[in-house]
């Protein structure tokens, strides 16, 4: 698996609502500087788990619509003797 990256937005963003979890649920100030290097970890350590959730529900919707576009040219099939 390649390496977990963001934009430069996107890592403003995540690291703004990481420094928000802290302070609205822990009571305690994050600094930026800590805040990435929590992100940092989390897209390491654990953001395979959430790439390969994401690739199973991509797998999932593509075999589902997969099987929608068989059903609907079944349908068009005409009745033969």
């Amino acid at each position: 698996m390649t390496t977990i990256k963001f934009s430069s937005q996107e890592k403003v963003q995540i690291v703004s609502k990481i420094q928000r979890y802290f302070e609205r649920e822990l009571e305690q100030e994050l600094g930026q500087f800590d805040a990435e290097f929590l992100l940092d970890f989390f897209a390491e350590e654990i953001g395979g788990y959430f790439y390969n959730r994401g690739l199973f529900d991509a797998q999932q919707l593509l075999n589902e619509r997969i099987e929608q576009l068989g059903d609907a040219i079944y349908e068009l099939e005409q009745p033969v003797n």
